[in-house]
C-alpha cells in the first residue's frame, strides 16, 4: 500500500515481522489504553490470520501505521460487512497506536490516508468511525480528518468493568476534507 509522506506516517500491508506487534496489541493492557483493551485474547489467532489471508480481504483489512523508519507504530483497520447496502458502499475504520506514539497527530494523518485509500480504491461512498465517549483525544483527531458527530450512542460497550457511551462520526465521499 505505501501510502505516506516521509514526513509523517504511511501505511502499509503487515508483514510477518510485525506479528510481535500484534502480539503486544493480545497481551499487553496498556497498548491499546483504557478505551480499547477487550481483555486477553488468543495471540495464535494473529500468526493464523495473517497466513491465511494477510489481513486484507475484499471487503476488510488491516495495514500497519509506520513512522519514518518504517517501523510499525500502530494499526488501521476497515471493513464494509454488514456496514450499508450494497456492501462496499459503507465503510467502519478505526485505529490503535501504541501509547508511546500517541499525542503527535499521528492518529489524524494515518487515519487521513486511510481515507483517502478507500475513496481512491473502493466504491465507498461513506466512512463510519466510533469512539468511546470518554476519548475525547480521538473525537479530536476524527474532527480534524474530517468527519462529522452524528450522535451517541448510550451504554453500547463494557470495558474495564464498566458500560461506555459511543460517539459515531461518518464523512461522505462528497464532503469537503483536510489534505493529508
Amino acid at each position: 500500500m505505501g501510502c505516506g509522506v516521509s514526513d509523517g506516517p504511511a501505511l502499509r500491508a503487515l508483514r510477518e515481522d510485525d506479528l510481535p506487534f500484534l502480539e503486544r496489541l493480545s497481551t499487553d493492557p496498556d497498548a491499546l489504553g483504557p478505551f480499547e483493551w477487550p481483555g486477553f485474547t488468543d495471540v495464535r489467532r494473529n500468526r493464523r490470520r495473517w497466513e491465511e489471508d494477510g489481513y486484507i480481504t475484499p471487503t476488510s483489512g488491516m495495514v500497519a501505521v509506520t513512522d519514518a523508519e518504517d517501523t510499525v507504530v500502530g494499526m488501521v483497520v476497515w471493513k464494509s460487512e454488514g456496514r450499508g447496502v450494497p456492501t462496499g458502499v459503507t465503510y467502519e475504520i478505526g485505529i490503535a497506536l501504541l501509547p508511546e506514539h500517541r499525542g503527535r497527530g499521528l492518529g489524524t494523518k494515518a487515519q487521513q490516508l486511510l481515507i483517502d485509500y478507500l475513496f481512491d480504491h473502493t466504491t465507498a461512498n461513506r466512512v463510519e468511525a466510533t469512539t468511546n465517549g470518554e476519548n475525547y483525544a480521538e473525537q479530536r483527531a476524527l474532527e480534524k480528518a474530517g468527519f462529522t458527530r452524528e450522535g451517541l450512542m448510550r451504554g453500547r460497550s463494557f470495558i474495564g468493568g464498566r458500560y461506555h457511551d459511543t460517539i459515531m462520526y461518518g464523512l461522505l465521499r462528497a464532503d469537503a476534507r483536510p489534505e493529508s
